[in-house]
């Protein structure tokens, strides 16, 4: 049976802190709970020039599904806390989660903070296979950097997912999180580093999330928690009748949840996001109009009925 990692905001502080102690880049190992059949290691080149080498988790297929799930980690971004939710992924569905650049195994070692440079980097991800569908998910700081790669790559996604997102306004738990990293900056791990200066610095950059939400065609959803203390479910909400998108959001409560959903049931998490999916419409067929039924007279009907066995003659007489 796989370990139960902490969770958490101070469990994943003090998960930081261990890997920085041991030297480790994984926070869960993966490698040691699933074989490589349910879930591997896998790694790309970041997009737009940059050229550094990206981390990721990902579910193999012998074949392509129908459709591919990427998922946009939040801070610190790793994506081995998404394995649980990975291993009971369905097989007619593959996922990918990804260590955003600056975290984890994923180059560089500086902290990019710039949520554009971020999107560009990770635009290789949406890339699927022919005739395979996108579900792009934005989970807490990562929702911006997807809206952004939604925008920048309209054809290559079918779905935006903004799970638990972070919109520059901190809970009572991040902002205790923000105010004691930012004192410790110089001698805190580098995840949490990066992750305190991402945070820190993300409200001015939040013009172009929306700028870019108000251009997307396809379906926008918005999956929040009521009880999120890290990003509150008011702003997330506030967001999402500010915005003036081309169709209105589905914004999805979830009652009881906390920031971290993917801490929950994994069958909860994969029906959320199975929900947004677009349905596949039957298709259509051309009908020929129903004419009505026309009766024609029978040709002696002018001349009266006939009897049986009667001539026409003996009828008129």
């Amino acid at each position: 049976m796989p370990r139960k990692r902490p969770k958490g905001v101070l469990a994943m502080g003090w998960a930081c802190i261990e890997c920085a102690a041991t030297g480790r880049t994984e926070h869960a190992p993966t490698s040691a709970d699933y074989p490589d059949s349910v879930i591997r290691r896998t790694s790309f080149y970041a997009g737009g020039g940059h050229g550094w080498k990206i981390s990721a988790l990902e579910t193999p297929r012998e074949e392509p599904a129908p459709w591919r799930v990427v998922v946009i980690t939040g801070a610190p971004s790793w994506a081995e806390y998404w394995a649980e939710t990975m291993a009971e992924l369905p097989q007619d569905r593959e996922m990918i989660v990804v260590d955003r650049p600056g975290y984890a195994a994923s180059e560089p070692a500086h902290a990019v903070t710039d949520i554009r440079t971020q999107a560009e980097a990770l635009a290789p991800l949406l890339h699927a296979a022919p005739g395979q569908k996108v579900l792009l998910v934005g989970q807490s700081y990562g929702a911006a950097i997807a809206s952004l790669m939604a925008e920048a790559n309209p054809n290559r996604v079918s779905a935006l997912v903004l799970l638990s997102g972070f919109f520059g306004e901190t809970g009572p738990t991040a902002r205790w999180l923000l105010d004691t990293g930012a004192k410790a900056l110089k001698v805190i791990p580098k995840d949490l580093r990066h992750a305190v200066m991402e945070a820190s610095g993300q409200r001015p950059q939040l013009v172009h999330a929306k700028r870019a939400l108000e251009r997307l065609h396809m379906p926008i959803h918005m999956i929040h928690g009521d009880k999120d203390d890290f990003a509150p479910i008011e702003v997330a909400e506030r967001m999402a009748r500010e915005v003036r998108t081309r169709r209105p959001i589905n914004f999805v409560r979830t009652q009881g949840a906390n920031h971290f959903l993917n801490d929950g049931p994994a069958e909860q998490l994969l029906a959320a996001l199975e929900s947004c999916i677009p349905q596949k419409k039957a298709a259509w067929t051309f009908r020929l109009p129903k004419l009505p039924q026309i009766r024609f007279p029978r040709p002696a009907a002018a001349f009266g009925a006939i009897a049986p066995g009667a001539t026409a003659r003996q009828q008129a007489a």
